[in-house]
C-alpha cells in the first residue's frame, strides 16, 4: 500500500479510503467488521464514515458498527485516520441540522460517543450551509481542535468558491481551514475539474473522490445485463442513456484485460490531485477486485482512449468553455 499526504496536512493516508455507506444497511455488522479487519490488514489506515449513515435519522447505526469494531480492536483506533461527517438532519429538532454551532458541537459529542473514540481525526462538513456564517462555523471548529476532539477539518459536496471563501477566511482567523474536499468524479461524471479541482490544488487541500465507479455504471454494468442480472428501473434508464458509451468502455476493458470497475478505479488513482478514492465495498470479494486496481498502470494509449470515451469538462475553467 502506498500512503500520501492529505493535502497540506502532514498526516499520511492510504491510497484508498474504505468507505462505510454500505455498513448496516446493505453488509450485517459481522461482515462490516470483517472488511475492516482486512482493509486494515491491506494496508489501508483510512477510513470515512458520517453520522448520517445507516440512513434511519438520528441512529448513527454506521458510526456505532465502527464504534463496536474499535472496542474490539482498541489497539487500531492510533493508526486508523478517522473520518466522519456533519450537517445532515439527525433528529425532527430544527437546529439538530446544519453547520450552527450549536450543531456541530452536539453532532461532534454524539459521533465520538457512537464510534468509541476520544476524538476524530477528520471532520467533514458533508455540504454547504448557506444560513451559517463561516465565522461561526470556524469558531466551533477551532473550539473542537482546541479540545483535542477533532484534528483537522474537511469539507464535502462544496464548489469551487466556497472553497476558496472558506479557507480565506480561515486564514484570517490564523486558523488552518480545511484540508480536504470529498466530492463526487468518476470517468462519468467530471464536473469538478472545471473549479473544484482547480480550487482543492490551490489552497493545498486533498481530493477524495467518492462513487469512483460510478455507482456500479462503470463496473460492467452492460456485462451485468447480458448475463440477466436485472437492473434497477433507475438503473436501466442510465444504462440506455450510456449504451454506446459503456460499449466502447467495456470493450477497452476486455482489450485490457481487466474488470471494468478495476479500470474506472485505476483511472481516478492516476489523476495527479486525488488523494484517496473512496471504496464501499458491500463484501469481501468486492474488496479483494478494489485493492487490485492498485496494481493497474494505464498507458497514456489507454488514458488518452478513456478520455475520448469519457469526456471531461475540457479542463479547467476558464479554458473550457471560453479562451
Amino acid at each position: 500500500m502506498d500512503y500520501v499526504n492529505l493535502g497540506r496536512a502532514g498526516v499520511k493516508v492510504s491510497r484508498f479510503c474504505l468507505g462505510t455507506t454500505n455498513f448496516g444497511v446493505h453488509t450485517e455488522e459481522e461482515d462490516a467488521h470483517r472488511i475492516m479487519d482486512a482493509a486494515f490488514e491491506q494496508g489501508i489506515n483510512f477510513f470515512d464514515t458520517a453520522d448520517a449513515y445507516g440512513y434511519a435519522k438520528g441512529k448513527g447505526k454506521t458510526e456505532g458498527i465502527i464504534g463496536r469494531w474499535f472496542a474490539k480492536n482498541p489497539d487500531k483506533r492510533d493508526r486508523v485516520v478517522l473520518a466522519t461527517k456533519v450537517y445532515t438532519a439527525m433528529s425532527d429538532d430544527i437546529n439538530d441540522r446544519g453547520l450552527s454551532a450549536f450543531h456541530i458541537r452536539r453532532a461532534c459529542e454524539a459521533s465520538l460517543k457512537r464510534m468509541n473514540v476520544d476524538h476524530i481525526d477528520l471532520y467533514q462538513m458533508h455540504h454547504v450551509d448557506r444560513e451559517t456564517p463561516w465565522e461561526e462555523i470556524w469558531q466551533a471548529m477551532e473550539q473542537l481542535v482546541q479540545e483535542g476532539k477533532i484534528s483537522y477539518v474537511g469539507t464535502s459536496n462544496f464548489a469551487g468558491w466556497h472553497l476558496a471563501q472558506g479557507s480565506e477566511i480561515a486564514r484570517q482567523r490564523l486558523f488552518m481551514g480545511p484540508v480536504s474536499e470529498q466530492s463526487l468524479y468518476n470517468l462519468s461524471a467530471r464536473t469538478v475539474e472545471l473549479e473544484v479541482l482547480p480550487a482543492a490544488a490551490a489552497y493545498g487541500m486533498g481530493f477524495i473522490p467518492y462513487s469512483p465507479v460510478g455507482g456500479g455504471l462503470l463496473a460492467g454494468a452492460l456485462q451485468k445485463v447480458s448475463e440477466g442480472r436485472r437492473a434497477t428501473t433507475g438503473r436501466q434508464e442510465q444504462i440506455a442513456a450510456y449504451r454506446p458509451q459503456l460499449e466502447k468502455y467495456e470493450a477497452l476493458c476486455a482489450d485490457l484485460g481487466e474488470h471494468p470497475a478495476d479500470v474506472a478505479l485505476a483511472w481516478v488513482l492516476h489523476q495527479p490531485l486525488v488523494t484517496a478514492p473512496i471504496i464501499g465495498p458491500r463484501t469481501m470479494e468486492q474488496l479483494d477486485g478494489n485493492l487490485h486496481a492498485l496494481d493497474i498502470k494505464l498507458s497514456e494509449e489507454s488514458l488518452a482512449q478513456l478520455d475520448e470515451i469519457w469526456p471531461g469538462p475540457g479542463g479547467p475553467a476558464p479554458e473550457a468553455y471560453a479562451w
